[in-house]
């Protein structure tokens, strides 16, 4: 077994490893950027190294630094996490030739499964159904017409959500590719892009598989994902509500298939989407653990980051399929700072208070504590909310109470949102689909007052009345912000003013970096046109104009670091 680990990531998916690795008594080395020298991981870890500046590009993404870390503190072996250079077929490539071990799977693997067009390749030689799509190198408006619109635009590398866009028509397809090439090359370090057929009223479904050197290639059951906003997961449970016997069988021998025909070692993810007729087809293979791993260990009873570890230290699976099975049931929620009223724009600030919920059946992975900021250089996520009960029905009433019970203050969080989608009785009668999000949610608005100390009580003329004490609130409400209310005569009156839009500024939602211009001052503009990108947070923001005006001015530049609230341009 390893003496030492490093840990090659950071928030709450550093400290779930950290914690597997002091149970089995393994002393852990965290790397940290400038702006994470107090974080939580930090803080955890047995020893820790300052490995660059905030940009990730700069610390968690400096493949170099991370291995020299890790030679510096003696470790025998690195653990990529998720995200950042976990998928990175050239990292674990040197970290190999570093003499270390890479607790993942082979570098073979992650390069076939690591771009899709080669993965759907793969897959379709072994015989595993695959979605309608084009691979690229020739008229991409021709191969969208020839495979039907709706079409989704994906980036060839990476995964995550990142690089996708749905095109419903010719006209949009132009604009898709470019801004999904774009997200994708900033996020992956590749542009390309590929086509597939977009299948209404889905379900996105995916199994976890395990193999060891020997060859043993298993798989723990499917976790349900279908719940997504941007194509990314925030919900998610198994069993899946949707899988018979039969379709669950089927489904688990085509993961196994897909993971054996690259010879797969560790822990991966084989993804499919599941049509209304019971049709499965492959999407992709992430080759890491997932986020949402937890559900799988609530009703497995198997620790999925302490088995990746064995295995990569070269002991054998300690179980055969016919060994693993599914008991109860279980379901996670993705905490972020965002605002799902807001387009889910991510959300920065310092969480001031937060209070976690507890009891049976009941487990916070988090990387965030009180006094802890989110910060605008990484993904917003603050913790993942897993529950576990006898049935679907005790999971949800579980994750009800839990929901209730976190507090959040200082930061804007979803935790209303995930709370009111799942109290939603098409996702109680587990009906939900991919398209979920949009058709009931899309104009969601939070019913909770608009400031947390006090409230407008309509018909008591221009009084403004207290609510009770914040600190006892399990809403995650949010102190400040840039938002102003006009109380109206005759208490009738109440407005919002939404930083980033107005009739003649046009303001930045949220801090970023300016990385297109596509407007100079005279320029004449008409409602919709984009007119400036912004990338925070790992996306990518348009500025749009909100009528047709003249641009009065252009108070930014190209590669300019913006603040929340800064304005970006005036219009006439």
């Amino acid at each position: 077994m390893f003496s030492k680990i490093l840990i090659a990531n950071r928030g709450e998916i550093a400290v779930r490893i950290m914690r597997a690795c002091r149970e089995m008594e393994i002393p852990s080395v965290a790397v940290y950027s400038e702006a994470d020298t107090h974080a939580l991981h930090v803080r955890q870890a047995n020893e820790a190294v300052l490995i660059g500046a905030a940009p990730a590009r700069e610390s968690y993404l400096n493949s170099t630094r991370i291995i020299e870390a890790a030679l510096q503190t003696g470790c025998q072996a690195i653990h990529p996490g998720y995200g950042f250079l976990s998928e990175n077929a050239d990292f674990a490539a040197d970290v190999q030739a570093a003499g270390l071990t890479f607790v993942g799977p082979s570098v073979e693997a992650i390069r076939a499964m690591g771009l899709k067009t080669e993965a759907l390749r793969l897959m379709q030689a072994a015989g595993v159904p695959t979605v309608p799509g084009y691979q690229g190198g020739g008229d991409y408006g021709q191969a969208a017409e020839q495979i039907g619109y709706p079409v989704l635009v994906k980036a060839a590398a990476g995964g995550g959500g990142k690089g996708m866009r749905i095109v419903r028509a010719t006209s949009e397809l132009s604009e898709a590719l470019a801004a999904a090439g774009r997200e994708a090359q900033n996020a992956f370090g590749d542009g390309r892009v590929f086509l597939e057929k977009y299948i209404e009223s889905a379900r996105h479904i995916e199994f976890q598989v395990f193999g060891d050197q020997r060859g043993n290639i298993v798989h723990l059951f499917e976790r349900e994902c279908s719940i997504q906003r941007r194509h990314q997961k925030i919900i998610e449970e198994t069993p899946s509500p949707f899988l018979d016997t039969d379709l669950r069988s089927r489904m688990g021998d085509a993961a196994t298939e897909a993971a054996r025909a690259v010879g797969y070692v560790n822990a991966g993810t084989v993804e499919f989407i599941v049509d209304k007729d019971f049709n499965f087809y492959f999407l992709e293979m992430n080759t890491r653990l997932q986020v949402e791993h937890p559900i799988t260990e609530w009703v497995t009873g198997l620790d999925l980051v302490k088995l990746q570890i064995r295995v990569a230290a070269g002991e054998p699976l300690p179980f055969q399929q016919a060994d693993v099975s599914q008991r109860g049931h279980a379901i996670e929620c993705r905490v972020y700072a965002e605002d799902p009223a807001n387009g889910f724009l991510p959300a920065i600030g310092t969480a001031e208070r937060i209070s976690e919920p507890s009891g049976p059946g009941v487990r916070v992975d988090s990387g965030l504590a009180s006094g802890d900021e989110v910060s605008i250089h990484y993904d917003p996520m603050i913790a993942k909310l897993s529950v576990y009960g006898t049935d679907r029905v005790d999971a949800i009433a579980r994750m009800r109470r839990a929901l209730a019970d976190y507090v959040i203050s200082g930061l804007t969080t979803n935790l209303e949102f995930l709370a009111a989608v799942i109290d939603h009785p098409v996702f109680v009668r587990g009906e939900a689909t991919t398209g979920f999000i949009e058709e009931y949610f899309g104009e969601w608005r939070s019913t909770l007052p608009p400031n947390p100390l006090s409230v407008y009580r309509e018909g008591e003329s221009n009084a403004i009345q207290n609510v009770g004490d914040p600190w006892a609130r399990a809403d995650g409400f949010r102190m400040g912000g840039g938002v102003t209310y006009t109380v109206g005569k005759g208490a009738k009156a109440i407005t919002k003013r939404n930083i980033g839009q107005g009739e003649n500024a046009l303001a930045a939602a949220m801090p970023g970096q300016v990385t297109r211009v596509l407007i100079a001052e005279g320029d004449t503009v008409t409602r919709g046109q984009t007119l400036l990108l912004l990338e925070a947070m790992k996306m990518e923001i348009k500025i749009s104009a909100p009528r047709d005006a003249v641009v009065r001015k252009l108070l930014c530049a190209q590669g300019q670091i913006v603040e929340r609230g800064q304005t970006l341009v005036e219009l006439a």
